[in-house]
């Protein structure tokens, strides 16, 4: 199942902050943001130029976004993505929206994760 992806510009990253925290206003700010809410941590990916200093954060990710939309009752979409990358042994970070699916890969990783998946039929252009 061949996919068109889109290498989103700039730096993302992954920050955990505490349990019931509040959504601080940087979280909320810029083109792709996230925020999950779990019972063991409020998670939150953003531009790494947002995050303040004192954030547990890992900083260094870049975004690959699925160009969709896709139904609910297609399947395979993400893993027909994701297996190539695992077999390139390249770590991922993944979110999914309403529409579409996004796939965080480490920038030290991105020309790799890019050739994998050219390799297994997809499309990669920059977004």
């Amino acid at each position: 199942m061949s996919q068109t992806l889109l290498t989103l510009p700039g730096e993302y990253a992954v920050s955990q902050l505490l349990p019931g925290a509040a959504v601080p206003t940087w979280a909320t700010t810029g083109e792709v943001w996230c925020v999950m809410s779990a019972p063991d941590e409020l998670s939150v990916v953003c531009a790494a130029a947002q995050v303040p200093d004192g954030v547990r954060t890992q900083r260094g990710w870049r975004v690959l976004k699925l160009v969709g939309p896709f139904e609910f009752t297609l399947t395979g979409i993400l893993a027909s993505v994701l297996n190539p990358l695992r077999d390139a042994d390249v770590g991922i970070f993944a979110l999914s929206t309403y529409n579409t699916d996004y796939v965080l890969v480490a920038a030290a990783d991105l020309p790799r994760a890019e050739a994998a998946l050219r390799a297994a039929g997809h499309e990669v252009r920059p977004g």
